[in-house]
């Protein structure tokens, strides 16, 4: 058996953890060839070839694969989808976007946010915001996954690998880029980070959101709100955690003023460390949380950042 793992890569460079989580999840498999697609990714294939577990390293430069478009993308890899028994990628937003469309143009199922891999044919998700354990077992030829790399650990150092450069079959010409708009940060990347620190609808506005900011910026964390904080428009709709948005699993979660609804439960009970803070004592965030404060924010928060 052979697996093509679609390495994340954004303007050029290798995302490497999700990357390097998605390998060691893979390797279980056979051979890993991870493909690097996009106008720029000779940088990302050097980088690709470094992780332990990789055998092969694809690099794929177009015009039409720049901007993260996802047709393009889909061809590239059906294109290559011969030689390999599982088409994986990690389950971030653009593999999201991706694989469904591999799938349907091999005339397979998609198994989507896998956390376990039993063998070659058998895989485990969550279902029901993550209450629990899907078994899914496929009897489709070639397997396309999406692997929620929360689950997993990031493949050490390795290789390097053999890098080759492959043509792009021709662009489907189905979709063009017509702009991005980014937002830019200091911080660490939500999905990625040791710490994060999240609030939510507690924090009553947009304005104080910003002791939020403050704390995650003495803490050097990410910064997540659940989906009513960005419902309310406090926060940015890239920070939401939950089944609806990401899914992180940091050494430390810190929830302030998150009353712990299932669906926001369901992107981080993962975390290592559970940190609550919020005046209702029986706040559902207080079941899963390892050290729990019953308290105003707005007295408990300010006091935090002044001892940090």
């Amino acid at each position: 058996m052979a697996v093509l793992l679609l390495g994340e890569v954004n303007d050029g460079e290798l995302a490497l953890d999700p990357t390097a989580k998605a390998v060691n999840a893979a390797k279980a498999l056979g051979e890993v060839t991870v493909l690097c697609a996009g106008a720029s990714a000779a940088a990302a294939g050097a980088a690709a070839a470094t992780i332990e577990g990789v055998a092969k390293v694809l690099v794929a430069e177009h015009p039409a694969l720049s901007h993260r478009l996802a047709e393009p993308t889909a061809a590239m890899i059906v294109s290559l989808a011969g030689d390999y028994s599982h088409i994986m990628a990690p389950a971030t937003t653009d593999a999201k976007n991706v694989m469904p469309r591999v799938a349907a143009l091999l005339d397979v199922m998609v198994i989507s946010d896998v956390s376990g891999v039993v063998d070659a044919d058998t895989f485990e998700r969550p279902i029901y915001a993550g209450n629990a354990i899907q078994t899914v077992r496929s009897k489709d030829a070639k397997k396309v996954v999406t692997l929620r790399t929360s689950a997993f650990k990031a493949a050490g150092k390795g290789g390097p690998a053999k890098v080759e450069t492959v043509a792009m079959p021709g662009d489907p010409g189905l979709s063009e880029w017509v702009g991005d708009k980014m937002a830019e940060s200091d911080r660490p990347e939500l999905t990625s980070a040791g710490v994060v620190v999240s609030g939510g609808r507690g924090v009553g506005s947009q304005g104080d959101f910003a002791l939020i900011e403050k704390l995650a910026d003495k803490l050097g964390a990410a910064v997540g709100a659940s989906r009513a904080a960005v419902d309310a428009g406090f926060a940015p709709n890239d920070w939401q955690v939950g089944q609806t948005g990401k899914v992180v699993a940091p050494e430390l979660y810190v929830a302030v003023g998150i009353s712990g609804a299932i669906q926001h439960l369901a992107g981080m009970k993962d975390s290592k460390i559970i940190i609550a803070v919020n005046k209702d004592p029986d706040a559902p965030i207080f079941q899963i949380a390892d050290y729990g404060l019953v308290a105003d924010l707005f007295q408990a928060v300010p006091e935090l950042i002044e001892k940090l």
